[in-house]
């Protein structure tokens, strides 16, 4: 079953001052280039990266990795701006796509074992969406199948795709990821999580 990976990358970052997705995380990765090394880690493709506010600072860490690249000119109407681009940059490079799994890149812990886990809850399940639950919320990374895609070209706001899931509600299945909830937003997040 032909599935697409969507990295959101095209936030302002403007909590923590700075692009996040390019800062360093891990053996000298940013955070950008490790959520794509664990994408590219799974046989799922294509992975799409979209960028869109920083994306002089963004697009350099994708150099010489096999992603495509989407613009989001539109980047500050919000993520589900992100969510339509993403969505068209992987239906365009394979029109067979069954389903698309949406990544942000400050979720540290995210794993190709935790995706694929993902991917067989889909086929498993026969609902229309997969979507990871952490502590008392749920939330990204997050698996849609096609029977939603046109629904998700009329996104918009900060949400994303989740306003789309919550009217779905029933046909969505849960995986657990407990790391789910640590995210890196704030310089203090960052100095947390990568102590010096």
């Amino acid at each position: 079953m032909p599935i697409g990976i969507i990295i959101l990358a095209a936030g302002a970052s403007q909590r923590m001052g700075t692009p996040k997705q390019a800062l360093p995380i891990e053996n000298g990765k940013s955070f950008l280039q490790k959520t794509v090394e664990t994408a590219l880690a799974t046989d799922l493709r294509p992975v799409v990266v979209v960028v869109g506010a920083n994306k002089k600072e963004v697009v350099p860490e994708l150099e010489g990795l096999p992603v495509t690249i989407i613009d989001n000119t539109l980047w500050q109407e919000g993520m589900a701006s992100s969510v339509r681009m993403g969505l068209v940059g992987a239906y365009l490079t394979d029109r067979n796509l069954q389903a698309v799994l949406m990544l942000v890149c400050d979720q540290p812990y995210i794993t190709p074992s935790l995706l694929e886990h993902m991917v067989v809850t889909l086929n498993e399940s026969g609902k229309k969406a997969v979507v990871c639950r952490y502590g008392e919320s749920w939330g990204v990374p997050v698996l849609i199948g096609n029977q939603l895609f046109e629904e998700m070209t009329h996104l918009k706001g900060e949400q994303g795709a989740k306003p789309l899931l919550e009217k779905h509600i029933n046909e969505v299945a849960f995986v657990n990821f407990d790391q789910g909830d640590i995210d890196i937003d704030t310089p203090d997040d960052y100095r947390q999580f990568r102590p010096e």
